[in-house]
C-alpha cells in the first residue's frame, strides 16, 4: 500500500475551517470546509428534504448553508458528493443555483449510473457517462480550495463510487467510517463489497495519526449524543468493527451476518433517482410533473 502517512505528512499544517450542519431527519452530517487563506470553500454532502408520504420537496437544511455562507463572505468553489447516497437526496443543484461552484464525485459514479439505470428502467435518454456532473475524480485526483490543495482517495466497498476527500489535516470519508463505536458502513448494495470496503479502510487509516477525519452520518450508537469528528489513531485504537488489528476475514465475516439483518434504507427509491443526477430530479412529464419510480421486487 501507498505510505499515505509520508504522503500526506506535510499537508499536515493546513488546517482547514470546517463547519458541520446535522441533519436530523436523516442523520446526516453535510460540511463546509473554508480555506483559512482565503474565503474559498466547498460544501460536503449536501441534503435536500423530501416529505416522503406527501410527495414534497423543500430546502430548509440547504438554506442554513446557504446563509452561512453568506453570511461570513464566503466563495463557494466546489460542491462534493463523496458517493452516490441511498439515504438522503442530494441539495447540490440547489445550492448551486443560489451561490455557483462546480459538483465533483468520483468516476465511478458511471458504474452506479448503469446499475440502477436498469434497475430503474429509465431508457437510453439517461446518461450514464457521469456527464450530470462538473467533475469526476480519479484516485489521487487532485483539485483546490483557495490556497488548499485537496486529494481524492477511492475508497470503494460501500459503493463502488465511494471517494474520501482530504485536505490538510482533514479527511472526509463518507460512508466509509462511522465514529468508532459504530463501526462502518454497509457493503451489500449492488455493487458493494465488504472485503473491498475493509481494504479501503486501511487506506484511510495509512493517512497520519492526527488526521481529523469527519463522518457523513451519526445515529447516536448507545444513547449518547451524535457526533461526527475522530481521528486517525482514534478509529485504528477504538472502531468496533476494523480497531485493534480486527482481521479482515474476521471483519468480512461479520459484515456479511450483520448486513443480512438490515433493513433497506427508508428513502433509497427517491434517494438513488436523484444522486445518480447530481442532485437534478427525475425529467418532468408533458404536463410538468414529476414522479419517483418504485421498481418492484429489484432491491
Amino acid at each position: 500500500m501507498k505510505d499515505l502517512a509520508t504522503d500526506f505528512a506535510a499537508d499536515s499544517s493546513v488546517k482547514p475551517q470546517v463547519e458541520a450542519f446535522f441533519d436530523a431527519a436523516t442523520n446526516t452530517i453535510s460540511y463546509v470546509v473554508k480555506d483559512p487563506a482565503s474565503n474559498a470553500c466547498a460544501v460536503i454532502d449536501s441534503v435536500m428534504d423530501i416529505d416522503y408520504a406527501a410527495g414534497r420537496i423543500t430546502y430548509d437544511h440547504a438554506d442554513k448553508i446557504i446563509d452561512y455562507i453568506r453570511d461570513n463572505g464566503l466563495k463557494l468553489e466546489w460542491l462534493i458528493e463523496t458517493h452516490v447516497h441511498a439515504d438522503h437526496l442530494s441539495a447540490a443543484p440547489y445550492i448551486q443555483g443560489k451561490l455557483g461552484g462546480k459538483i465533483g464525485i468520483g468516476e465511478h459514479i458511471t458504474t452506479v449510473q448503469e446499475t440502477f439505470g436498469k434497475i430503474f428502467n429509465e431508457g437510453t435518454e439517461f446518461q450514464r457517462d457521469g456527464s450530470q456532473f462538473d467533475a469526476l475524480f480519479k484516485d489521487g485526483d487532485t483539485y483546490t480550495i483557495g490556497t488548499m490543495t485537496v486529494t481524492a482517495l477511492h475508497t470503494p466497498g460501500h459503493t463502488p463510487a465511494c471517494m474520501t476527500h482530504v485536505v490538510g489535516n482533514a479527511g472526509f470519508v463518507g460512508d466509509t467510517l462511522f465514529m468508532p463505536d459504530g463501526g462502518s458502513a454497509r457493503a451489500d448494495f449492488p455493487g458493494g463489497d465488504a472485503g473491498v470496503l475493509y481494504d479501503s479502510i486501511q487506506k484511510v487509516l495509512a493517512l497520519p495519526d492526527e488526521t481529523r477525519l469527519f463522518m457523513c452520518h451519526d445515529y447516536g450508537p448507545n444513547g449518547r449524543d451524535i457526533e461526527w469528528e475522530t481521528t486517525v489513531v482514534d478509529e485504528k485504537a477504538h472502531n468496533i468493527h476494523v480497531g485493534g488489528g480486527k482481521t479482515k476475514e474476521d471483519f468480512v465475516t461479520f459484515r456479511t451476518e450483520r448486513d443480512a439483518q438490515l433493513a433497506v434504507p427508508r428513502l433509497i427509491i427517491p434517494s438513488l433517482q436523484v444522486n445518480m443526477r447530481a442532485g437534478d430530479m427525475p425529467p418532468a412529464d408533458e404536463k410538468g410533473d414529476v414522479f419517483f419510480k418504485v421498481p418492484v421486487n429489484k432491491l
